[in-house]
């Protein structure tokens, strides 16, 4: 990350995180995980102050992040927003197995933050909705009003009381793992300078393209652009 220009700040910790992922089946869309390696949670006094336009929480469990540590984060004034991922994969103690559980402070949760992001399975254990729209519905209920929800054929946005959908345009999913990430921090970024629907066709297409190789993205803005021309035009 440096390497590419990132600044980074590492908080010191025994061991890394690590996550095993097994795909049982061709569908990459099924899987289990287990947490492997935990380097426990992370507290407000170890977040140092970020001069930033936005701050995003990017969990893989629920070993990384706390209700008070949202709303330390959230009394500093910042723009805050959260993958819901974080608390709604919960590491069974014995078996270390991330299982997909209900979040009692999901609405406290949600009323701190500017932006949520979810997945299909997610949405529907926190809100009972399998309907992407209904389950965004919902979480803008609970207090959040931009909800992000990705699932295997597309994503949808829900912001400023309307909905919109855009179809990803991948080839292969040979580098399925990460499309959730990756789509959010391209609407996250684009959506600095752009309204919703516009930010969530630039999120598709970068995510599309990185889809299509296993790893992170290693395109360029151009490529991005380019495919948005090709399959992400607008209405």
């Amino acid at each position: 990350m440096r390497d590419a220009g990132i600044a980074t700040f590492m908080i010191p910790a025994r061991e890394t995180s690590r996550m095993q992922v097994i795909h049982p089946s061709a569908d990459v869309d099924v899987r289990r995980m287990y947490f492997k390696r935990n380097a426990g949670f992370i507290s407000a006094d170890e977040v140092p102050a970020i001069d930033t336009a936005h701050l995003h929480l990017a969990g893989i469990s629920d070993q990384e992040f706390t209700l008070e540590l949202v709303r330390a984060l959230a009394g500093r004034g910042h723009s805050l927003s959260a993958d819901m991922q974080s608390f709604v994969r919960q590491v069974d103690p014995a078996t270390r197995e991330v299982l997909f559980r209900d979040v009692p402070a999901k609405k406290q949760i949600a009323e701190l933050l500017d932006k949520i992001k979810l997945d299909a399975v997610e949405a529907h254990q926190l809100t009972g909705h399998k309907d992407l729209e209904l389950a965004a519905r919902e979480v803008e209920r609970w207090g959040c009003p931009e909800v992000v929800i990705t699932e295997s054929a597309g994503v949808l946005a829900r912001a400023d009381g309307k909905t919109f959908y855009e179809r990803f345009s991948n080839r292969s999913t040979a580098g399925r793992t990460g499309r959730g990430d990756t789509t959010f921090a391209g609407y996250l970024a684009w959506r600095l300078n752009h309204d919703p629907a516009e930010s969530l066709r630039f999120a598709a297409a970068l995510a599309s393209i990185k889809m299509e190789m296993p790893g992170p993205f290693r395109g360029t803005l151009q490529d991005v652009l380019a495919r948005m021309k090709e399959n992400h035009l607008s209405a």
